[in-house]
C-alpha cells in the first residue's frame, strides 16, 4: 500500500471559501484504488504547523499514479496552486 502525504503553507489572506471548495472536491474524487482519503485544514494545535494536509492511501503504486494524473484531481490543484506559498509531498510504501 502507498500513503501520499501533502502539506501546504498558505500565502495569507487566501480565499477561505475557495479552500473549502477545494477540500470539498477533493473529497469527492473517487480514484480506482483509494483505500482511504483524508482532506483538511491545521487543527491548530501547535504554532507553525502546515495549513492544508492531505493524507491518502493507495493500494499500490499503479493507483497513486492513477490518482496523480486525474483531471478532476490536477484541475483541482490547479485552483489550489495559486494560494500556496510552500508545498511537501511524499510518498511511502506501507508494510502489509
Amino acid at each position: 500500500m502507498i500513503r501520499n502525504v501533502v502539506l501546504a503553507k498558505l500565502k495569507d489572506g487566501y480565499d477561505a471559501a475557495e479552500l473549502a471548495q477545494i477540500q470539498q472536491g477533493l473529497r469527492g474524487l473517487n480514484c480506482p484504488g483509494t483505500v482511504a482519503y483524508s482532506v483538511g485544514s491545521d487543527a491548530g494545535l501547535r504554532e507553525g504547523n502546515w495549513d492544508f494536509v492531505i493524507v491518502a492511501d493507495f493500494t499500490d503504486v499503479d493507483a497513486y499514479r492513477g490518482y496523480d494524473a486525474d483531471a478532476e484531481h490536477n484541475a483541482l490543484r490547479a485552483r489550489l496552486a495559486p494560494m500556496v506559498e510552500q508545498i511537501a509531498r511524499a510518498q511511502m510504501d506501507l508494510p502489509a
